[in-house]
């Protein structure tokens, strides 16, 4: 409804800039006024046509005004300032339309045409997920459940690099340092007593340390990466053994903070399908690549960016990132990732199968790319419009890939090929040092740590999850929210990851995250368990309520107040007390639309908390159980129940679930 009000806002304000000067404007953007007394939605694109009119904005907007009424949902307009037009909604009207949208269980959203992909967690499937990998997943699975909210078909995907340099280091570390047979390293996952991803965590740190120590044994990786991706020899058997293994866990990781997945992408299947042989050769044909005969990229295939950025170094490999194929053969990492993007928009003319890898609990699958699939497996891929969530740091790998569709011809998908960009996830010195880190006097002068999988440093995803859990834990049973064990249980995972997930959300993707752990311990301020225990609180009046009324029916609440009783509410007194609750209530879906535009889910949970803070001032205001007059405590709960659904349905954005009580 809100939405739909500032469309005809919209479409009215073009209508009449036509007729009065006839010319055609700008849709106007809205604004909100200092104060609701002075309305509810501003604009200011008459000063934007007084340049052009060449009137002072005033008097456009004089004249603007008088021809605007009636838009429906609009029950005056009036001029502020030097030329700002002031909307002053029917408060009655959107309150009554906010409720029946809140509390409709079948909540009807127009379907977006097209499909929209979103990539993101991407683990290397070669250790334990750490934290860095947690704001990565629920940021892209926020993201995901934004678009879901506002109606667009999506596909997640969770894009497996299993033929990698950092796969390859775990072979190496098994076959070479441990001597380790594909037998044994089977009896390892088997293992009920070895986490198997925490293994490979400290064997790949080794691995790190034993090339710095011996530098002519960095062959073992290049022979190792090339045989894993050619598919044959014990290193190749070795990287299916374990890649799969890591990835269940990953999976496992994953699902206990909520977040799940559609497809798999597995690099190797990219390679074994000749999905990059099919782009590499129209590419060549094109001359977006080409060979270097001499120089530092003697025998390797480059593309060609005309820029002086071309030289920038890609970190994780140690090469020049417009290499697209080394000179041994194997494929970079951008140069797989050009396939990937390619069938993403279905501009290969190949496609993969596709087998069951995973199924949740609630029954939905997760599927993997294959040679040989299941006959009744989904369509993937031939996306409208995808997304890439991945860190900063490889924004310019990214720009290759888009540049790369540009020189393809693919103008159309490069234009709807996003970066969802955001900055890493660093340790405070003290949480660092209390994990049992050594640091160094440099480490500790810095206001972060950065997470290195080399080094072994960084706080592994599933142990910051047994933290948080002990220590809600500790909270549920102080508070005696339930003496039930199971509940208990229940209640303290549900408060673990609502403050993990708030604490990763919060903070704009642009800002880096130094994590510590009494911040994100935190159960008060601004924190998920707040957020929760408002929800909680609005619905324990309701509950308090139905015990000492048990006749009494939510669902009726909207016969009990008729359209006029409304209007005298929101005109009274604390008119505009409750209006201030009704209009932040209204604009959820506004706010999810931002997020989406700006890939900021950080929108959502500032408003999810202006939500919480302004419903706790509005309890502690109006004594809504102890209210005398039947028709005001009427309208009072009839207000607590658009706050309550408003903010449920909010922190499902966020991936946060509420318990029963707090």
């Amino acid at each position: 409804m809100y939405l739909q009000i500032q469309q005809r806002i919209r479409e009215k304000y073009l209508e009449v800039v036509q007729t009065l000067f006839g010319i055609e404007a700008a849709a106007p953007a809205f604004d909100f006024p200092p104060r609701l007394e002075m309305g509810d939605l501003s604009i200011a694109a008459c000063f934007d046509l007084a340049r052009k009119l060449r009137q002072p904005p005033r008097k456009i907007a004089d004249q603007v005004r008088e021809r605007l009424l009636p838009i429906e949902g609009v029950e005056g307009i009036s001029v502020a300032g030097a030329g700002y037009l002031n909307f002053h909604l029917d408060r009655a009207t959107l309150a009554g339309a906010i409720f029946n949208l809140r509390m409709s269980s079948a909540r009807e959203v127009p379907r977006r045409p097209g499909k929209v992909l979103v990539e993101h967690t991407s683990i290397n499937p070669n250790k334990a997920a750490h934290i860095g990998h947690l704001r990565n997943a629920v940021l892209g699975d926020s993201f995901v459940r934004s678009l879901r909210f506002r109606g667009h078909n999506v596909e997640v995907q969770n894009y497996i690099d299993n033929t990698g340099v950092q796969v390859a280091d775990v072979v190496v570390g098994f076959l070479y340092l441990e001597k380790k047979s594909l037998e044994d390293v089977e009896r390892l996952i088997k293992d009920a007593g070895t986490r198997f991803d925490y293994y490979c965590w400290d064997l790949y740190a080794r691995v790190s340390r034993f090339y710095e120590e011996n530098e002519n044994e960095l062959a073992l990786r290049a022979e190792t990466l090339k045989a894993i991706e050619e598919g044959h020899g014990d290193a190749a058997r070795m990287a299916k053994l374990v890649s799969p293994a890591i990835v269940r866990l990953h999976l496992e990781t994953m699902r206990r903070i909520n977040v799940q997945y559609d497809l798999l992408v597995e690099e190797s299947e990219i390679l074994r399908l000749d999905f990059w042989k099919a782009a590499f050769e129209r590419m060549k044909q094109i001359g977006a690549v080409r060979y270097e005969s001499a120089g530092k990229n003697a025998g390797c295939w480059v593309m060609d960016l005309g820029n002086s950025e071309s030289e920038k170094a890609d970190e994780s490999a140690g090469e020049d990132v417009k290499i697209i194929v080394r000179s041994n053969g194997t494929v970079t990492y951008v140069g797989k990732d050009i396939a990937y993007h390619m069938w993403k928009f279905a501009l290969l003319g190949k496609d993969f199968a596709y087998a069951l890898f995973y199924r949740y609990p609630d029954g939905h699958d997760v599927w993997h790319t294959s040679i040989e699939g299941h006959a009744g497996a989904p369509e993937f891929g031939r996306a409208t419009a995808a997304y890439a969530v991945i860190d900063t740091r490889q924004a310019y790998l990214q720009n290759i890939v888009a540049a790369a569709f540009r020189s393809l011809g693919f103008h159309e998908a490069a234009e709807n090929l996003h970066h969802f960009a955001y900055e890493v996830v660093g340790l405070s010195p003290a949480c660092a040092r209390e994990m049992g880190y050594e640091l160094s006097p440099e480490d500790l002068d810095r206001s972060y740590v950065e997470v290195s999988g080399r080094k072994g440093l960084g706080l592994k995803a599933d142990d910051l999850i047994d933290m948080l859990g002990q220590k809600a834990l500790e909270e549920v049973r102080a508070r005696e929210m339930t003496k039930d064990p199971a509940e208990q249980s229940a209640y303290a995972r549900m408060i673990a990851v609502g403050a993990l997930r708030y604490f990763l959300l919060k903070f704009s993707c642009r800002v880096m995250i130094t994590f510590d752990f009494k911040e994100a311990l935190a159960f008060e301020g601004e924190t998920g368990p707040y957020l929760q225990y408002s929800v909680v609180r609005a619905r324990n009046i309701f509950r308090k309520y139905v015990e000492a009324n048990p006749e009494f029916r939510i669902e009726e609440l909207a016969d009990r107040i008729e359209h006029a009783q409304l209007e005298n509410f929101f005109a009274g007194d604390d008119g505009t007390a409750f209006w201030e609750l009704v209009v932040l209530a209204a604009q959820l879906e506004m706010v999810a639309d931002q997020a989406i535009a700006s890939t900021e889910p950080a929108v959502i949970s500032k408003y999810a908390f202006r939500l919480a803070q302004a419903f706790n001032n509005f309890y502690h205001r109006f004594h809504i159980l102890s209210e005398p007059d039947p028709s005001r405590q009427s309208f009072l709960l009839y207000l607590v129940r658009i706050v309550e659904r408003t903010l449920a349905q909010t922190l499902d954005l966020l991936g946060i679930e509420v318990p029963e009580r707090m």
